[in-house]
């Protein structure tokens, strides 16, 4: 079975067990179940599907239409980012089994990072590899220059390095948004080798990780805020947002900022002003 339709089914079969007939307005039969959450049948009931087709879609054996998508959409209880992830998973495009994130930066892309002299900016990849970052960054968050090659990725970082994860006050909800970013990320190539080997490493490392990642959560929030408790400086209650750029290289710039005159701006206007030649405490 392919990487895709592994993907269809678990995230069927997840969106099921989260689901009771209560839940969908549907009589309990009575008789014990076996798995929790919604049968086959009821969902092919609630979708107006049969459940040989049902079941084929869970085995990934069958494309789907819009309508056919939007009624399991209904049946399931599914949000926007859900229909999204799975409607690029049944109706993939030509070549996004095999899309990767190119290995060059565009100078422009390059220049804005430099530019940003009180901003940390990352530039991250379609499997959230960092690709590149300004000084701002080096600060807030550590060297990446130092970093093996393999290991500069977000995702990685978050979960693996003592100082990334003690930097992040709310870690766990910022580890489980970044894993659902990842598996909304996943849907836009599911045949990825490179992406497969970074899950594996992840779910071997952290059991935290192959939890959240069996959760089968998506998200494609492009905003949000972060709080993280500095060495230097101490609190920063930062916002975060993703600027997306074409559709084909994946790369997107993240950028971290802080409201002015509050007490995060001062801190961060200090920390990327520091002196790098002292060595942090």
């Amino acid at each position: 079975m392919s990487a895709r339709a592994r993907q269809i089914g678990d995230f069927l079969r997840a969106r099921r067990a989260g689901l009771s007939p209560t839940d969908v307005s549907l009589p309990e039969s009575g008789s014990p179940r076996r798995v929790p959450g919604l049968r086959r049948e009821e969902v092919a009931h609630l979708a107006a599907i049969s459940v040989d087709y049902l079941t084929r879609l869970e085995q990934g054996r069958v494309a789907a239409s819009t309508a056919v998508i939007a009624t399991l959409g209904v049946a399931l209880r599914l949000g926007h980012d859900d229909r999204t992830y799975l409607s690029r998973l049944l109706r993939p495009t030509t070549g996004a089994a095999t899309r990767s994130a190119p290995s060059e930066i565009r100078p422009a892309l390059r220049r804005l990072l430099d530019q940003l002299s009180e901003t940390p900016a990352l530039l991250l990849g379609n499997r959230m590899d960092i690709l590149a970052w300004n000084e701002c960054a080096t600060a807030l968050y550590l060297d990446f220059e130092a970093l093996p090659l393999e290991q500069r990725n977000y995702v990685w970082l978050l979960f693996t390095h003592p100082a990334m994860r003690a930097l992040h006050l709310e870690w766990e909800h910022d580890a489980r948004s970044c894993v659902a970013a990842l598996r909304m990320e996943s849907s836009r190539s599911p045949e990825d080798p490179q992406l497969e080997a970074l899950v594996d490493r992840l779910s071997t490392h952290s059991r935290d990780f192959a939890r959240w990642w069996a959760e089968h959560r998506v998200s494609s929030a492009t905003y949000g805020s972060k709080q993280y408790r500095h060495p230097l400086v101490g609190r920063l209650a930062l916002d975060c947002d993703l600027w997306g750029g074409s559709e084909d290289d994946g790369q997107r710039l993240m950028v971290l900022t802080a409201e002015s005159g509050t007490p995060s701006a001062d801190a961060l206007r200090l920390l990327t002003s520091w002196d790098r030649t002292v060595p942090a405490p």
